[in-house]
């Protein structure tokens, strides 16, 4: 069970293959969910061209460790992986990585599920978008619909 907080760009399939590997998870899994948010162009109407996301370090790596183990309490998984990503972030770049094995589907696709919310809603990460217009801090994230 890993939790990565990085600053440089990564290749999400890239990462899942390497860790796939090094866990020596090879046929003990049945199922792997997986997540990939990017950056997209635009957020409540407006063009935006790069995202900064803050966080402080301590706090952030004990949250996602807490985030792992419960889902490892919730759900009969093999393991998880979760890279996220923090400074200067541009549009189409890979922000973060959840991936679950398990051996049935349902425990890794509800596990990855519950995750990506977990993150979205209540991780502390504090995000300024660059705008046409300038820079602003978000106050609430998008509901994800």
């Amino acid at each position: 069970m890993t939790a990565q907080i990085i600053k440089h760009i990564f290749d999400p399939w890239q990462a899942i293959a390497k860790h796939q590997e090094a866990a020596n998870l090879s046929q003990k899994f049945g199922a792997t969910a997986t997540f990939v948010g990017t950056m997209r162009d635009f957020n409540d109407n407006a063009d935006v061209s790069a995202m900064t996301l803050e966080h402080y370090p301590a706090m952030t790596a004990h949250y996602l460790e807490k985030l792992i183990e419960e889902a490892k309490i919730k759900w009969p998984l093999l393991d998880v992986l979760i890279i996220h990503r923090v400074g200067e972030i541009t549009s189409s770049e890979t922000i973060m990585l959840i991936a679950c094995w398990s051996a049935h589907r349902r425990a890794s696709l509800d596990a990855c599920n519950w995750l990506i919310e977990e993150l979205k809603h209540r991780a502390p990460f504090w995000k300024k978008e660059t705008r046409p217009d300038g820079e602003r801090w978000v106050e609430k994230n998008t509901d994800g619909l």
